[in-house]
């Protein structure tokens, strides 16, 4: 038996598949008793009714509904005031937006495990942190056909929208990554180099160290001695990995020849 939370959560779930609504339903049944579904919808507008009439604490939004999609029905209600854990068959796009926005999805057909832990960390974030600004960073980005332009960095008690184009880099701090900005300041998160990696690499972020995330926007020179250094916008010297120097070396002609 998986753990049970530790308080009672109030939960909608909204998806067009009665199939997969009834397979959730069974799963908080018998994996997390603490959490009680307290209306089911099948669409976007019965979905919106529910929200606006029951009040939850977490919503189950599917993605894609043939009436509307999970993002309008966050874009329509009326007010934000509940966490939402997306329900979704494998949509890459969808899910990354979804990550830049430090929200919560399971990909059907839904695990326990992946539930409970949805769950959990909707429990810990129960009147800590405000969803809504998770929200409209996700809508933002999801409206537009390039990659995101803002990523949500979240604190225990603290949300932070960030312009990614404002990051210069990211540095490694055990199994915190500290941020640095472009006007100066940081900001430490609990979350490791490599998961802001898998999240920002396929932008201008270049790992060009196991300790180093960089914004290849912000190099500002490279030192060939011992073995390689990269100088960035906030003067500081990045070290550049055996394995990674021609790579590196291929970055910084790419620049010079843009």
């Amino acid at each position: 038996m998986l753990p049970n939370l530790k308080t009672m959560l109030k939960a909608i779930i909204i998806d067009d598949e009665k199939t997969s609504r009834d397979a959730l339903v069974g799963l908080i049944a018998r994996y997390c008793i603490n959490v009680e579904v307290i209306a089911q919808a099948n669409g976007y507008q019965s979905g919106i009714d529910a929200i606006h009439k029951y009040k939850p604490d977490v919503v189950f939004l599917d993605v894609q509904m043939p009436d509307g999609s999970g993002f309008q029905v966050l874009e329509d209600v009326n007010e934000i005031n509940f966490d939402v854990i997306f329900t979704t068959a494998y949509d890459q796009y969808a899910i990354k937006a979804i990550k830049f926005s430090a929200l919560d999805y399971l990909l059907k057909p839904i695990l326990p495990t992946d539930l409970v832990s949805a769950l959990q960390k909707a429990e810990q974030k129960k009147n800590t942190v405000d969803a809504s600004s998770s929200i409209k960073v996700l809508l933002e980005n999801i409206k537009t056909s390039v990659e995101p332009k803002k990523i949500v960095l979240k604190t225990f008690d603290k949300i932070y929208v960030v312009e990614i184009d404002n990051i210069i880099r990211c540095e490694s701090d055990d199994y915190y990554t500290r941020f640095f900005f472009k006007d100066g300041k940081t900001l430490l998160i609990s979350k490791t180099l490599k998961e802001h990696e898998t999240l920002l690499g396929d932008q201008t972020f270049f790992r060009p160290h196991k300790s180093h995330l960089i914004n290849i926007n912000y190099i500002k020179g490279f030192e060939k001695s011992d073995g390689g250094t990269i100088i960035m916008a906030d003067d500081a010297q990045i070290p550049v990995s055996r394995r990674k120097k021609e790579k590196t070396i291929s970055i910084i002609k790419n620049m010079k020849n843009a």
